[in-house]
């Protein structure tokens, strides 16, 4: 690993916030010369800057096992609680995060946007009842972002996004099945959470808009004031 990480950003919010469809809309305005995880070359001129992030439209054909696991650790872990304990479900999930500190160093001379980072990844663990020990610890120790750019979003309108329901794993809500109340109550406390463990950095709040277009050029600014 480098002695040093590259500047990057971390795009973080809630459920349903809009990250995929931004970081989807970032990666095809990225400048000519960056290459992202998958290996696609975005368009325009300028600086390289990659966009990291663990959806599977992002993942090298090397990496498609963090898109298994991720689907195996929701269907087999996360839905039965009695079967696994809190801990084990963080050690899986622990992959994700040090894959995106991996990228991250991968290449210091370009600056990155990463999709959550383990911000996420850890707030979800607490929210599961996983104790606050030495593998978070270890979390905290990666380099840290420049800013983090926050997607606002209430969660009624994340609630339509999800299909009223229809769309969401067991790591989304409260309760035995998902319902407004316990799907808002559970944004409610992940926003938190990740609030608490950003508390540290600079941070950018972006509003919600009923245009996506408009949501991923008010991350663009962000961005390019950072990163150039």
């Amino acid at each position: 690993m480098p002695a040093h990480a590259p500047d990057f950003l971390v795009l973080l919010g809630a459920d349903y916030a809009g990250k995929s469809t931004a970081m989807a809309r970032l990666r095809h305005t990225a400048p000519a010369d960056t290459a992202d995880t998958a290996g696609a070359a975005g368009a325009g001129t300028g600086p390289r800057r990659r966009t990291l992030s663990t959806d599977e439209d992002f993942l090298a054909p090397q990496h498609q096992l963090l898109n298994r696991l991720r689907r195996d650790v929701v269907k087999d872990v996360a839905a039965n609680e009695q079967a696994y304990s809190p801990d084990f479900l963080a050690t899986l999930l622990q992959s994700a995060a040090v894959h995106l500190r991996d990228e991250i160093l991968r290449d210091p001379a370009a600056p990155a946007v990463v999709d959550s980072y383990y911000y996420k990844l850890l707030a979800k663990c607490r929210l599961a009842g996983a104790r606050d020990n030495s593998l978070f610890a270890w979390w905290r120790s990666f380099p840290q972002p420049r800013r983090v750019i926050y997607l606002q979003v209430s969660p009624s309108s994340a609630w339509r996004r999800a299909g009223h329901g229809r769309a969401l794993n067991r790591l989304e809500y409260y309760g035995p099945r998902p319902t407004l109340d316990g799907f808002t109550r559970y944004q409610d406390d992940l926003a938190k959470t990740m609030h608490d463990e950003i508390a540290h950095l600079p941070v950018t709040v972006v509003d919600e808009h009923p245009d996506p277009r408009a949501t991923a050029q008010a991350i663009q600014k962000v961005i390019d004031h950072e990163l150039g």
